[in-house]
């Protein structure tokens, strides 16, 4: 299981339009071939930066699956212009002491 961490710098006053844009693409993330689930995060201390985290069942389910599909691209055009800055993607994977408590299962 990988996980890809997202840091999306939105504009300040875009945030609420953001949100619901974001509700209009999740579509075309959670029907890609390895997609097991997410969570969109909004900034406490900064309500402009949010997180999202997209549980994968492997890295090229990501990489080679859904980043040069045509649904990424679109996810992609519904979400640009609400960015303040280009957005920030890396990827982590479980640690033995994460896989027994997962908070996101919850």
């Amino acid at each position: 299981m990988i996980y890809e961490i997202a840091s999306l710098p939105v504009k300040t006053d875009q945030t609420d339009s953001f949100q619901r844009a974001f509700d209009k693409v999740t579509h075309l993330l959670t029907r890609a071939k390895g997609y097991e689930g997410h969570r969109l995060m909004q900034g406490v201390e900064t309500p402009s930066h949010f997180n999202l985290i997209v549980r994968w069942r492997t890295l090229e389910d990501h990489t080679q699956g859904f980043e040069p599909s045509r649904d990424h691209e679109e996810f992609m055009a519904g979400l640009q212009a609400y960015f303040a800055a280009e957005p920030v993607v890396y990827h982590v994977r479980a640690t033995d002491s994460m896989k027994k408590t997962d908070i996101f299962s919850a």
